[in-house]
């Protein structure tokens, strides 16, 4: 027992030797993205001084590290979405006095959120990119196709009741 506890000290204080693989945002901050490779047996995810810095197994160095951690941040933005989105839908239902019918965080193309004609919001986890002003916005905007099909003056008026600084935060206008 002792020799296992004196080799797992050893592997944790080896130093990690990170590469930089470019930039990402969550919920409107920008992160620095590093990767590294560990003899660790599972995916390590961690956030500090504007970095998000993942820790791969020592098996996938030789691999399509980008494949890989395309999934790990694929799992960590619907963690993110789970986490953040749930509470910006209750928000939202309190102002406008409806809701819709359920909603679902699922990888969508095209859309950060979409309206189903069941009344369901269908949620993109990579909406949690963006700021959460704008994330509201985006939902808010949503909510209001329950109501109103298309972008009617009562559409406008429904947005700008629940939100009356949209404008600022409506990515196509």
């Amino acid at each position: 027992m002792s020799i296992f506890k004196s080799r797992m000290k050893e592997v944790s204080k080896v130093k990690v030797e990170y590469i930089k693989l470019g930039y990402l945002f969550i919920l409107g901050e920008k992160f620095e993205l590093k990767v590294g490779h560990k003899n660790v047996k599972t995916v390590d995810l961690n956030f500090e001084n504007g970095q998000v810095k993942i820790v791969l197994p020592t098996k996938y160095k030789n691999k399509d590290m980008h494949k890989i951690v395309n999934l790990v941040l694929n799992k960590m933005y619907v963690e993110i979405a789970q986490k953040e989105i749930e509470g910006i839908m209750e928000k939202i239902r309190i102002k406008l006095k409806f809701a819709p019918e359920d909603y679902k965080i699922q990888i969508i193309k095209k859309s950060m959120v979409k309206c189903t004609q069941d009344r369901e919001l269908i949620i993109n986890p990579y909406i949690v990119k963006y700021n959460k002003e704008t994330v509201e916005y985006m939902i808010l905007h949503e909510y209001c196709h329950l109501k109103y099909k298309t972008h009617s003056k009562g559409f406008w008026e429904l947005i700008k009741k629940a939100m009356p600084q949209y404008a600022k935060y409506d990515l196509v206008a």
